[in-house]
């Protein structure tokens, strides 16, 4: 008897030293390894709490740059999930998550799951082993199945899988009120002098064409970013693309400067934003693509991601998709890259390994739970298993498709590069927006931080 006590002494001394070595270690895990000794369940609960574990996680930490309607979105399938598993989601929201969450990773204060501020931010957690490989858990054939090997290869680094999707967005969308523009003669664009012919239309009879907003707090300037991504894209192709955001190109590059200057014909046109550019840098984003939905109309189009569609259908609950509010697509700079658009993908991973958060993890890659994001409206599913009936209205359906019939499909270049350059390249959106005439000395500081960023 004294034998056996010793030895399983040893092994319980061993598996509290693995533990404290790796604490990130399944609960279950530790359970079983303790039971296996002859310990008792209760009694190897017992252990794990002093151990510093959970022996029951019934709350769960997520970190978020979601607001608004977003955020209501997200806190609907968080609902469903504590329904369905008696778990709590506890959400904190910021707009500077990338400072929240490298602070809160460098204090060993890390959230049971964040949203990922950037792809580069994403990776580089992973590599330096921050985040939960969930393909140790994950049923891949599943995964497989319901996900294109492009998606899978976003959310992993170096063959495993560290994130899931709970939604995605084409960013080739500009809004608008069909009844309304029709009523001031618009007509929708095919090319990009197309766009700037109904722009100058519409401005010469008194009124404004676009409104456009970029504050978002500490990351106030992202809107525009996508701006220069569409138009970078439909101008210069995937390829270019691709050298672009892994700065095979520098900043200065001719391709760059003219992506800017065709965005600069947006926020200086005549009589085009009112208020420009004061009101541009003053405006929420979400504020602003309220307004040609109001009646009279205060501008007639607006540029930015699908999940515009959730602010514009929140904000107006009595508008009728597809004449009251819908998009035209982003239109055609070069006949050769006619329909390729940029997207965006919603990254969250897990810090902390136990039940509650691979259950949740579980959970926000299944087709039930962004089924509910996709009928609020506001978001795309990348999920096979979502059916195209369950987006709430033709509009949205539409969006839906734009990604799968899209003759190419980029990341936002914006949630490409390193962080560093990712906040750089927002505050120089706000710069530029502010003085048009700075473009030059503008790139040329973007070059300084990317040649400091890439080489980091």
């Amino acid at each position: 008897m004294q034998i056996f006590d010793r030895r399983k002494r040893q092994k319980l001394d061993q598996l509290v030293d693995e533990y404290a070595a790796s604490p990130s270690m399944p609960r279950r895990e530790f359970l079983q390894r303790a039971a296996a000794t002859g310990l008792s369940l209760s009694a190897a609960s017992a252990l794990l709490a002093a151990c510093g574990g959970s022996a029951n996680v019934d709350k769960v930490g997520v970190l978020t740059q979601w607001s608004g309607e977003e955020l209501a979105s997200f806190r609907a399938i968080c609902d469903a999930f504590k329904a369905k598993n008696n778990i709590s989601i506890d959400i904190e929201s910021t707009r500077d998550v990338n400072a929240v969450l490298s602070t809160r990773v460098k204090g060993n204060n890390a959230p049971d799951i964040s949203g990922m501020p950037g792809i580069p931010a994403f990776q580089d957690f992973a590599a330096k082993g921050k985040l939960v490989q969930l393909d140790k858990f994950f049923d891949m054939n599943k995964i497989k199945q319901n996900y294109t090997a492009d998606w899978i290869k976003l959310a992993s680094h170096n063959g495993n899988l560290y994130g899931v999707l709970p939604k995605s967005n084409t960013k080739a969308t500009i809004w608008y009120n069909p009844t309304q523009f029709q009523a001031v003669g618009g007509t929708v664009p095919q090319t990009w002098d197309e766009l700037i012919a109904v722009s100058d239309k519409i401005a010469g009879q008194g009124k404004y064409p676009w409104s456009m907003g970029v504050e978002s707090s500490a990351s106030s300037g992202w809107p525009a970013t996508d701006w220069i991504a569409e138009i970078y894209i439909n101008k210069n192709g995937p390829d270019m693309y691709d050298k672009w955001v892994a700065h095979k190109i520098p900043w200065t590059d001719s391709s760059i400067k003219e992506s800017f200057k065709l965005f600069g014909q947006i926020v200086t046109g005549n009589h085009y934003i009112n208020g420009a550019p004061q009101s541009i840098l003053a405006t929420n984003f979400q504020d602003a693509s309220y307004q040609p939905f109001t009646n009279p109309a205060q501008s007639y189009m607006y540029y930015l991601g699908d999940f515009t569609a959730g602010f514009i259908t929140s904000q107006y609950k009595d508008l009728k998709p597809g004449s009251d509010f819908n998009f035209f697509p982003f239109p055609s700079i070069n006949p050769a890259y006619k329909g390729a658009v940029t997207g965006g993908a919603d990254i969250m991973a897990a810090f902390k390994d136990n039940d509650a958060t691979r259950k949740f993890m579980e959970y926000l890659s299944s087709a039930e739970a962004q089924t509910i994001w996709v009928k609020r409206g506001g978001a795309t599913s990348v999920n096979k298993e979502v059916k195209l009936d369950d987006y709430p209205n033709d509009v949205l359906r539409q969006s839906a498709q734009q990604m799968v019939n899209a003759s190419s499909v980029r990341v936002g270049a914006g949630d490409l590069v390193p962080a560093s350059l990712q906040t750089a390249y927002w505050k120089a959106m706000l710069a530029y927006i502010g003085d048009t005439k700075q473009l030059d000395s503008i790139l040329a500081s973007l070059e300084t931080t990317a040649g400091q960023a890439y080489e980091s």
